[in-house]
């Protein structure tokens, strides 16, 4: 029998930057696509509540649940042998009471079967981060455009483009870290601003339209293979377009029933190829 796939561990990602090795980070939602993802030997899996907007059919992130976010973690941990699989924390899951994001936290690693989390913010949420890693929960932060705050922000807007919120986001990246989290996402920041930030930190970065020097990458699964219907972010990058391909395929099966060419006559035999329920 092949050797089982090392896990991932939170102790492997922070060991990464000190020997200056990328971190590749992926969003997976589902256990189909978490197989895939795994397999093809990616660092994390994110189950992030961008499941709301690529999977759900919301405009935001907000209406995302921490049932629906247990829900998907548990699909995309039964698909997964490798990877870390860290999942979002929902807006007002964490920001209510350190008790409440305590107990939301560790819902999603009970039931979700989750490594760690991640959640959004800076010194507002630092006794959250501190009770979490105190208690053994692994924490992912995240600064710069924050979804969960896109009504506060007036919508997807590029962040720290000022001296004074670049500086107030490096004083957040060192409160995280001191509060015990062990990498930190940085979305839609200037490149020198992700570059000051990666200097400073002793634990990793993972950009996301935050420029080529942060320590690790993370994008959108849907949106690195061309299955986002809507547009896309602009620091993303379709390196595929299945999307396309989808279509085409759907297309040559409705006019292939409608024609009456499929299916073919049957032979009296099963399919050697069939597995499992039709529906």
């Amino acid at each position: 029998m092949p050797d089982r796939p090392r896990v991932v561990r939170v102790t492997d990602i922070i060991a990464k930057k000190s020997r200056g090795e990328k971190i590749a980070m992926l969003t997976a939602y589902d256990a189909a696509f978490a197989r895939l993802l795994d397999c093809a030997g990616v660092d994390i899996l994110l189950v992030g509540d961008s499941l709301g907007m690529a999977v759900l059919g919301y405009s935001t992130t907000i209406p995302v649940t921490l049932e629906a976010m247990i829900h998907h973690t548990q699909a995309v941990v039964r698909g997964t042998r490798h990877a870390l699989v860290v999942a979002d924390l929902p807006f007002l899951t964490y920001q209510v009471s350190v008790a409440e994001a305590l107990r939301n936290a560790a819902r999603l690693l009970q039931e979700g079967g989750a490594a760690a989390v991640k959640l959004e913010g800076g010194r507002p949420v630092l006794p959250v981060v501190e009770r979490l890693v105190e208690v053994g929960i692994p924490v992912m932060g995240h600064l710069g455009l924050l979804p969960q705050s896109v009504h506060q922000l007036g919508g997807y807007r590029r962040q720290a483009t000022r001296a004074e919120d670049a500086g107030r986001l490096l004083e957040d990246a060192r409160a995280l870290e001191a509060a015990g989290a062990f990498a930190v996402v940085l979305e839609s920041i200037p490149a020198e601003v992700a570059r000051a930030a990666t200097a400073a930190l002793r634990i990793p970065t993972i950009g996301i339209g935050a420029g080529p020097d942060c320590d690790g990458q993370v994008l959108v699964s849907h949106d690195l293979l061309g299955l986002s219907c809507e547009h896309r972010p602009p620091f993303a990058k379709e390196y595929a377009q299945l999307g396309e391909q989808v279509l085409a395929a759907v297309r040559c099966y409705i006019e292939e029933v409608r024609s009456g060419r499929f299916p073919l006559a049957e032979t009296g035999e099963a399919s050697a190829g069939s597995s499992g329920p039709a529906a």
